[in-house]
């Protein structure tokens, strides 16, 4: 390269690299979006509304809640991957998120999104999930589930939030290392699985301890067991079911994500705002009292965590094969 083209290349990043600098110290100058992927009452929407109530404090602009469901939170990941890059639509996700592009391709259907498509911001939440059932059900531990799943294979149902979906997995996990058969009956999201539950249409669900532990201490719900390692202190009377003979984990995160082409000028901005979200004693109040603590992470750490988890879902879902 002629040394006439190199400095004009070398004024051209430097002018590319200023108006990302101002385009940082500007944004944002308009409302913001923040996708959850799923209905309202789920535990994307639950740490969703308050983490949305602090970044528009701390961007000096609102964040307003889109509900984008389906697919198993797959829809309004995919819209969000395909946005425009600009900062001014987020995705509060959850775990779902690096199951989903596997599944696609053991289904052999178009990909909703890569998961190089969106950035990790921050991990705001990682709770093992709950094996809930009603308080008038059969069934006093999971040990007798399982005893009554194998009598009655395919009969007893449960719901999740979708195929291949973070309530849909830790069923699958536990059926395949428990040798039993269950009725899966998918729904949009946990909040209307939780509430075909509470009316008897179906039988079972795993769920963060966010979507059901309002409806334990009311007593119209009990978990038989958790998909942690130790003890869960949302229900710490609850046993694992390692605890209980039978080698299951899953933990259902809740993250927040960018469109991959974000100007790192503005993703460091929001990953401050984030950062600061997780500090808020308001956004830690209404977590932690639907039994959900944040355990937050920062960029680099939960970028490492995403992908960790992609690996070990991916190995998980081609176990569970092709499911319609």
């Amino acid at each position: 390269m002629s040394r006439r083209n190199l400095l004009r290349a070398g004024l051209a990043a430097a002018a590319t690299a200023a108006s990302g600098l101002l385009w940082a110290q500007t944004y944002p100058t308009r409302p913001i979006t923040l996708v959850v992927p799923f209905p309202p009452g789920g535990l994307a929407d639950i740490v969703a509304r308050p983490v949305a109530e602090s970044l528009g404090r701390e961007l000096g602009q609102s964040v307003v809640i889109e509900n984008k469901p389906g697919a198993g939170g797959g829809i309004g990941m995919g819209a969000v991957a395909k946005s425009r890059p600009d900062g001014y639509t987020l995705l509060m996700a959850l775990s779902s998120l690096t199951v989903i592009p596997e599944a696609d391709a053991i289904l052999g259907r178009a990909p909703l999104f890569a998961l190089s498509d969106l950035r990790p911001v921050a991990r705001y939440t990682a709770d093992p999930t709950v094996l809930a059932v009603r308080a008038d059900a059969p069934w006093k531990t999971v040990q007798e589930f399982v005893e009554d799943a194998k009598k009655r294979p395919g009969v007893i149902a449960y719901g999740s939030s979708g195929n291949y979906g973070t309530m849909h997995v830790p069923m699958e996990i536990l059926a395949q290392n428990a040798g039993i058969q269950l009725n899966h009956i998918p729904f949009t999201g946990a909040g209307p699985a939780v509430v075909a539950l509470l009316g008897g249409q179906i039988e079972a669900v795993s769920s963060g301890p966010a979507t059901v532990l309002q409806h334990i201490k009311a007593g119209k719900l009990r978990a038989l067991a958790h998909w942690g390692n130790g003890k869960l202190a949302a229900v710490s009377e609850v046993p694992s079911l390692r605890e209980t003979g039978f080698a299951a984990e899953y933990a259902q995160w809740s993250g927040l994500f960018v469109p991959a082409g974000v100007p790192d000028a503005v993703a460091q901005r929001l990953r401050a705002a984030a950062k600061a979200a997780a500090q808020d004693a308001r956004v830690k109040e209404v977590i932690g009292n639907a039994g959900s603590p944040v355990l937050y992470q920062d960029t680099p750490e939960f970028e490492k965590y995403v992908q960790e988890d992609a690996r070990k879902m991916a190995d998980v879902v081609r176990r569970m094969g092709k499911i319609q």
